[in-house]
């Protein structure tokens, strides 16, 4: 099976759930969505097993394929949440991202502090002082793959593995917030050196000061971004 065509089945379904083509309770199925796209079957199953995992769908017998609510959807899947970002649910997601992001990375700091070997500390250090470089030349796309390290270290330096774990999530919204252009072209200089102050403490063993500096990563991201939700009601769940 070609890996861009099983990638174009699957992206073309799974935004065609999350934008609501396909509402909660709808059936589809898999010989409808082979002779829509042009694809053979099995391509059409193997799409839906992977929105299976995602929980955005369930096969039921005899019946075919139905789309679940939005509560059964796997709020993490890094797939999901880039069909999100793509489509008008954008801003929730981004909200939820975001938030998320404030609440567990300082926390992940201060343990990283503590934690983290050597080795760890010794590559986050060093991709700091490359993101500021990278930063300052406007590469933009080098700047997010060590962007997306830098944190994915802090994560896993934590000892946490359910805070490891986050670091695919994160990625997508690092991702979304650059394809969407909700970064500047050139990162702030104080926001630089802000990741260097987070490294050096990690390395340092100082889990306040860690702490802090991303503290105040995440209020700098917050407060830039948190306009592409101010319209945005805010859902509630019993």
């Amino acid at each position: 099976m070609s890996s861009s065509l099983h990638s174009r089945v699957l992206d073309d379904v799974g935004t065609s759930i999350v934008d609501g083509t396909y509402p909660a309770g709808s059936i589809i199925r898999s010989d409808e969505i082979g002779q829509r796209l042009g694809v053979s079957r099995s391509v059409a199953r193997e799409a839906v097993r992977v929105l299976q995992t995602i929980g955005l769908v369930e096969s039921v017998k005899r019946l075919g394929i139905r789309v679940l609510p939005h509560s059964a959807w796997n709020a993490y899947d890094p797939t999901l949440i880039r069909w999100r970002l793509a489509g008008a649910g954008r801003a929730a997601q981004l909200r939820s991202l975001t938030e998320l992001r404030a609440a567990v990375e300082p926390m992940a700091a201060e343990l990283a502090a503590t934690h983290s070997p050597q080795i760890l500390s010794g590559e986050l250090m060093a991709t700091a002082a490359q993101m500021r470089t990278v930063g300052r030349s406007g590469d933009l796309e080098h700047f997010l793959e060590l962007d997306i390290l830098f944190h994915k270290l802090v994560l896993h330096g934590s000892g946490n593995e359910m805070f490891a774990k986050l670091d695919g999530p994160i990625a997508a919204v690092l991702s979304g917030r650059t394809e969407l252009g909700l970064m500047p072209t050139h990162p702030h200089e104080t926001a630089l050196q802000w990741h260097v102050d987070v490294a050096d403490a990690i390395q340092g063993g100082h889990p306040l000061a860690a702490r802090e500096s991303m503290e105040l990563i995440m209020r700098r991201t917050v407060s830039e971004v948190e306009s592409t939700w101010a319209e945005t009601a805010r859902p509630f769940f019993s």
